[in-house]
């Protein structure tokens, strides 16, 4: 009813039996995913530097891709300094979610250092999105 198996499988089933294709180690995914969303932040950050310029911008910008070069082994990230025309609560938004990515994965990779930076851009990112506060008077 059933014909035989005459090929050698495509997939390795066997323990122990060598691979030919590379596999990564965990950390290194983690290394990946960390650099990609620190990356897409940066991107971020530099757009809303180009909308309004400010020092802490400034700074955030120069540790983002300092943290992101580390991740790429010394491969600097690509800047730019164009203003899109986009909205800057739309990118507080983008960016506070995207620091709560990195955030997340550096947690579980043991980085400190991305993970200090990441809290500290949501942090920014709040307080932009919270806007100016009042004091009321009390009566």
């Amino acid at each position: 009813m059933y014909e035989p198996i005459r090929a050698k499988s495509v997939h390795s089933t066997m323990a122990g039996t060598p691979s030919d294709f590379p596999h990564r180690s965990r950390e290194e995914e983690l290394d990946i995913q960390l650099a990609g969303h620190l990356a897409a932040l940066l991107a971020v950050t530099d757009e809303l530097r180009a909308l309004s310029p400010s020092a802490d911008l400034d700074t955030a910008g120069e540790r983002l891709a300092a943290q992101v070069a580390r991740l790429r082994d010394g491969q600097a990230p690509v800047r730019s300094a164009a203003a899109t025309g986009a909205d800057p609560r739309a990118l507080h938004q983008r960016a506070h979610a995207l620091a709560g990515r990195a955030l997340v994965v550096a947690a579980s990779r043991a980085d400190t250092a991305a993970a200090i930076l990441s809290a500290e851009r949501m942090d920014a990112h709040t307080a932009a999105l919270a806007g100016p506060r009042t004091l009321s008077a009390a009566h």
